[in-house]
């Protein structure tokens, strides 16, 4: 018996494999303020699993092929006319309304809505745990090459645009990532879940970092203790693991926002 057989063994280690692509990542949404765009690409995401059921294709490819192609849609008719947290308010609600309805719509196939939603995070197998691992090692290699870039794009477009930086190429970039990230993340915290587990663990690093990268380290970090702990808090309460994974994240969030507040009126 090897250490990989044990369920929950296999959970922990693919809640970690989100939580080293999610949380560095999840600085970027901050940073920008994306929050609305990751939760739009994580809904089309539904969408993706009903075609990829459709057509008898991997799930995993079904969902980043409608993640990139709900990122570059909202990239493409951003600022043509419509505020972007309308433009990303109507095609995430919308997107997420035809993947049910069309879920609905498939016959013969048996498909667990639930986990789809909310995650099955205890269900992973070796399989999943190859694909989350390869997307998390693909998305750190995506940010870790193109970070200074990305950092200069995202503080400051017109410096970014001096030094021969494409500001709309690194938004590109942050979309492919964003898009690997919620298509790995899907089996473990769910569609509805994916962008807490994007924003939680970011916001929650940001009183404690003192430079961009030590917020990235901070919030893996973070998010890897969210997963575990999380896993822990369910087995131990029996509760929804995706959900209780966040939760703890929401905890974290809530006590560092209240030792940054403590911080301050101290140097106050």
């Amino acid at each position: 018996m090897t250490l990989l057989d044990d369920f929950l063994i296999r959970a922990a280690l693919a809640g970690i494999g989100v939580a080293l692509a999610a949380a560095p990542l999840g600085c970027f949404v901050v940073w920008r303020r994306m929050a609305y765009f990751g939760d739009a690409t994580a809904h089309a995401s539904i969408l993706g699993v009903a075609l990829a059921l459709s057509f008898d294709v991997s799930v995993f490819a079904g969902v980043l092929a409608t993640a990139l192609a709900m990122a570059t849609t909202v990239s493409a008719l951003a600022g043509r006319g419509y505020a972007m947290d309308t433009l990303l308010g109507v095609l995430a609600h919308s997107s997420l309304a035809f993947g049910l309805v069309a879920v609905s719509f498939l016959q013969g196939v048996r498909i667990d809505l639930m986990a789809y939603l909310f995650g099955d995070i205890l269900a992973v197998g070796r399989a999943d745990l190859a694909v989350i691992w390869g997307g998390a090692a693909l998305v750190l290699g995506l940010l870790w090459w193109r970070w200074s870039a990305l950092l200069t794009a995202t503080l400051n477009p017109d410096l970014a645009h001096a030094a021969g930086i494409d500001p709309r190429r690194e938004q590109m970039v942050l979309t492919i990532a964003l898009a690997l990230v919620v298509a790995v993340a899907i089996k473990v915290v769910g569609v509805l879940l994916i962008a807490a587990m994007l924003l939680i663990p970011a916001a929650a690093a940001r009183p404690f970092a003192a430079t961009p990268e030590r917020m990235a380290a901070i919030a893996a970090l973070l998010g890897m203790l969210a997963a575990v702990g999380g896993l822990q808090l369910a087995f131990t309460l029996d509760t929804p693991a995706g959900p209780s994974i966040v939760c703890l994240a929401a905890a974290l969030f809530a006590a560092s926002s209240l030792a940054g507040l403590l911080l301050q009126h101290r140097r106050g």
